[in-house]
């Protein structure tokens, strides 16, 4: 079987690029979507070996699991549990993840039964000190359950961690599939270089209203903000993102702030850093430059002309550097379908009448660069025109090379 590194067409990132993960399945219906758990850690780098209880394999087939990683499944208690090593000292598992995990599972887990596949691995695991995290899908009654409740408790206790359920319709659910992917990055991060730092970024678009109905905006998504949000918590950053109304769901761990127009999110951020010490600010929404003066209070009429005038907005990471100079603030500068000198000329006339410490160019017109892309090419710029070039790549890499630069430069 050809390894799905080979298939997946262009990793998103190299983010656990000679991680290894055990990815262990219990008898939950919401094993149906451990396979796309498995490419998506694949995406990032990964390699994943599957191990199944013989309930989860009720609900999906082995040969599903093994298509989905391209490593053999662990089914049984046998010899093939070697091929894992979980040996202290010879660990060749960085990783145990239990996506879904039963209350069956979760419970033998902390009474140390190590009667199917997955409790064995995890037991293992926690014996050779290799990191362990649960991700709970169940029935609400199950997971309401006091005695689970405790044996949960307990397994924190010693060091297990939880991806928390999304519970709703009477069902603790298992947990969106990017949430726990990024809590998987989080854990395996080995930068940790922001840690004790607090981190604000602005992400999205913003909206001006021309009627009660109609708006101005722009067709970002939040993809990069919440990329840079990602990773500052990824490196042990305490990561707050102010989002206007963008495509793209932000983390559930993360802690939002949602706005809609510029002035709000001007407001909200000032409001956020006036009472609280932050270390740094990154500006990565594309805010509306313009506000419509005078917006009609009631529908316009579409069957006649209107003339609409747009006023300036003044810019919010100027306002910060104004406010709090102390702050190190990035800010971005998107240009269309321009040259790259002429690209980095704007960026650089931007960082200058802002004041910001650092900026980030892009040119939104280019292939695979448009707004609502996983990918992006950008020049960040730092004093005396100090240029440090990105090759079209994933969000995520860029928000790793900015705070690469960002940790250097804080030195």
């Amino acid at each position: 079987m050809e390894h799905p590194t080979k298939i997946i067409k262009g990793a998103k990132s190299q983010l656990l690029k000679d991680k290894k993960i055990a990815l262990c399945v219990t008898g939950s219906v919401a094993a149906i979507g451990t396979p796309k758990i498995s490419r998506e850690l694949i995406r990032n780098g990964a390699e994943v070996f599957g191990v199944m209880s013989s309930a989860a394999q009720k609900i999906i087939h082995p040969d599903t699991l093994e298509f989905g990683t391209g490593n053999p499944v662990v089914t049984e208690l046998t010899g093939k549990l070697e091929y894992i090593q979980l040996t202290e000292g010879q660990s060749k598992v960085d990783f145990v993840l239990v996506a879904p995990a039963t209350a069956n599972t979760i419970s033998k887990i902390a009474c140390g039964i190590y009667d199917t596949p997955v409790t064995c691995i995890a037991l293992t695991a926690l014996g050779s000190k290799i990191p362990v995290a649960i991700a709970p899908a169940m029935h609400i009654s199950l997971y309401e359950n006091s005695i689970l409740k405790a044996n949960i408790e307990k397994l924190k206790s010693i060091g297990v961690k939880f991806i928390e359920p999304k519970v709703e319709e009477g069902t603790a659910k298992l947990a969106p599939m990017e949430t726990i992917v990024n809590f998987v990055i989080k854990e395996l991060h080995h930068q940790k270089d922001l840690s004790g730092k607090k981190v604000l970024v602005m992400a999205g678009p913003t909206v001006e209203h021309v009627d009660p109905i109609r708006t101005i905006t722009n067709k970002s998504s939040g993809k990069m903000g919440i990329s840079i949000a990602e990773e500052a918590a990824a490196r042990g950053g305490r990561a707050t993102l102010v989002y206007g109304p963008g495509a793209q769901k932000p983390p559930e761990y993360m802690r939002v702030i949602n706005v809609v127009t510029t002035r709000e999110m001007n407001d909200a951020v000032i409001a956020e850093l006036k009472p609280n010490k932050y270390d740094i600010v990154v500006g990565a929404a594309a805010v509306a430059d313009f506000f419509v003066e005078n917006p009609s209070s009631l529908k316009l009429d579409s069957s006649r002309e209107h003339t609409v005038v747009l006023k300036p907005l003044p810019k919010i990471i100027k306002k910060i550097k104004e406010d709090f100079p102390n702050i190190f603030v990035v800010g971005f500068k998107a240009e269309f379908q321009v040259t790259d000198e002429d690209l980095i000329a704007s960026a650089y006339y931007c960082m200058k009448d802002t004041n910001v410490d650092l900026i980030v160019a892009n040119d939104v017109g280019r292939t695979g660069c448009h707004f609502g892309s996983d990918t992006d090419e950008v020049f960040i710029i730092g004093p005396n025109k100090k240029v440090v070039h990105v090759p079209l790549t994933s969000k995520r890499e860029i928000a790793k090379k900015i705070f690469d630069i960002v940790v250097e430069r804080l030195k």
